[in-house]
């Protein structure tokens, strides 16, 4: 198994109810392809480098877990149909 995490910036036109409900959405997602959640660093409400769909701020998140090789790719395919979530990135931790 190998460590990963995910960096995700959510829209924020959205309100805490539904920035939940993707956090949810991303950790279900994680348990489907075989990985184990670990944790959620939640970094606020952040401005951003550039203005991507007319929003200058953003909500960050980094999610941490363990999975097989295949997981990133699979999750990555649902990321970037999500609505809200208006940036991505999934690494791999070094050892």
């Amino acid at each position: 198994m190998n460590k990963y995490e995910i960096a995700l910036v959510v829209s924020s036109k959205i309100d805490d109810e539904q920035r939940e409900a993707v956090l949810e959405k991303v950790k279900k997602l994680i348990a489907k392809y075989g990985a184990t959640f670990t944790d959620v660093d939640d970094q606020g409400k952040k401005r951003l480098a550039y203005e991507i769909q007319d929003m200058k701020e953003g909500y960050y998140y980094f999610v941490h877990f363990e999975g097989p090789v295949e997981a990133p790719a699979k999750i990555e395919n649902k990321l970037r149909i999500t609505e809200s979530v208006i940036r991505y990135l999934i690494v791999r931790q070094d050892a």
